[in-house]
C-alpha cells in the first residue's frame, strides 16, 4: 500500500498552511499528520533548495504519492515544477495536484498538462520580456532617465569629489550629506574610472 504525503508551502510567517491541509483532506486524501510537510519559504526558491522539501524528498520512496494544492507549491516557475515532477517520477513517486482536478502529473495526461502549462508559462514570460523592452525603448525615446534616481544632485557630487580629493574620510562625507558610504564610494570609483 502506497503512503500519501502532503507538501504545503506559504511565503510569509503571517500565512498558514492550514487551508492547504484542509483542502487536501477535503479532496479525500487521508494523510497522517507526520506525513504533512509544511514550510514557510518564498516561491522564488527552487524546490530542491528548500529545507522542508529536501527532507520530504529523502523520506519519499517508490510507490508513494505526493499531494499539493497548486503547482506553484512545487516550484518557482514552470521549468522548476517540471524538473521537480520528473525527478519524483524517476524515483517512482506519483504527484497529484488538486488545482488540476487531482491529476497525477506523472501520468500521460499529467505530462501533457505539464507540457501545455510549461508552454503557456514560457509564452507569457516571452511576452513580458517583449513588453518590458518596448516600454524601456519608449521611455528612452521620451528622454526619461532609467534606473534608480541618483542619491545626490550634481552640486553634491561635485562637493564629494572635492572632499575626497582633500582627503576627507568617506564616512564623514556620507554623514555630512545624509547619504550612504556606498554612494560616496560609487562616486569615488566613477572618478577613478574616468581618470584612467
Amino acid at each position: 500500500m502506497s503512503r500519501v504525503f502532503a507538501y504545503c508551502r506559504v511565503s510569509t510567517v503571517e500565512q498558514t498552511t492550514e487551508n492547504q491541509v484542509h483542502e487536501i483532506r477535503a479532496a479525500g486524501y487521508s494523510i497522517e499528520p507526520r506525513r504533512v510537510v509544511a514550510e514557510v519559504v518564498s516561491g522564488s526558491v527552487a524546490a530542491r533548495q528548500r529545507e522542508g522539501f529536501a527532507k520530504l524528498r529523502d523520506r519519499l520512496e517508490s510507490g508513494d504519492v505526493l499531494v499539493v494544492t497548486k503547482l506553484d507549491r512545487l516550484g518557482r516557475n514552470a521549468m522548476d515544477v517540471r524538473a521537480t515532477v520528473e525527478e519524483l517520477q524517476g524515483a517512482g513517486v506519483r504527484v497529484h495536484c488538486l488545482a488540476l482536478g487531482g491529476a497525477d502529473l506523472t501520468s500521460a495526461a499529467g505530462k501533457m498538462t505539464m507540457s501545455v502549462l510549461s508552454a503557456v508559462a514560457e509564452f507569457e514570460r516571452d511576452l513580458l520580456l517583449e513588453r518590458t523592452a518596448a516600454g524601456l525603448a519608449r521611455a528612452k525615446e521620451a528622454g526619461r532617465t532609467l534606473g534608480r534616481p541618483q542619491a545626490l544632485n550634481a552640486k553634491q557630487r561635485s562637493l564629494v569629489q572635492e572632499r575626497l580629493a582633500a582627503g576627507h574620510a568617506i564616512a564623514a562625507i556620507a554623514r555630512d550629506l545624509s547619504t550612504s558610504r556606498q554612494t560616496i564610494m560609487r562616486i569615488r570609483n566613477q572618478v577613478s574610472a574616468t581618470a584612467l
